[in-house]
């Protein structure tokens, strides 16, 4: 992906295999309903990276902490969304979180368009993720970020008592 990308508040750079452990520990942290559809993890945890979900598929976001410490604060992670030879120009967002303290700082607006230039410069042409339908606040950052719906699966997933759609989202990758 990328090489690293700077702001005042925070970077963006790709992941490493070192940051395994923080990202496990900030993924359990953003762990919610409102996007997750697998149950919440219980130790012992699976380590973050593994075969399918490697470092060089994912851009971490830096910030600094109340404290004053430098921490990662988010993670992307994008990939092809099928092996197919005809499908190699579109990648599609398949993990996204940002830190609870992190929040409310431009960052997840900061990987997103990371993620898109990373993946334009790789030559792909297209982006696009899912959504869980009652997901209001990331819908509503994709929509701000060009994301359109694109189709949606009625009542796809049962959560919580209640049946949630699955949103599709796309984007072309233009300059």
């Amino acid at each position: 992906m990328s090489e690293t990308q700077n702001h005042p508040a925070h970077s963006i750079r790709p992941a490493a295999a070192e940051d395994g452990p923080e990202l496990g520990a900030l993924d359990r942290g953003a762990w919610s309903t409102l996007h997750e559809v697998q149950p919440r993890p219980q130790p012992p945890y699976a380590p973050f990276f593994d075969e399918g979900h490697r470092p060089q598929d994912m851009l971490v976001a830096e910030a600094v902490t109340e404290t004053g410490e430098r921490a990662l604060a988010g993670y992307i992670r994008a990939v092809p969304p099928t092996p197919l030879a005809c499908n190699t120009h579109v990648r599609q967002i398949q993990g996204f979180a940002v830190a609870g303290w992190a929040r409310g700082r431009g960052i997840g607006r900061a990987l997103i368009r990371a993620c898109c230039a990373t993946a334009r410069e790789a030559g792909a042409s297209r982006m696009t993720l899912r959504v869980l339908g009652h997901n209001a606040p990331a819908r509503a950052l994709y929509a701000s970020e060009g994301f359109v719906v694109e189709g949606v699966l009625p009542g796809e997933f049962f959560l919580n008592g209640r049946y949630v759609d699955d949103v599709l989202m796309g984007r072309a990758l233009t300059p």
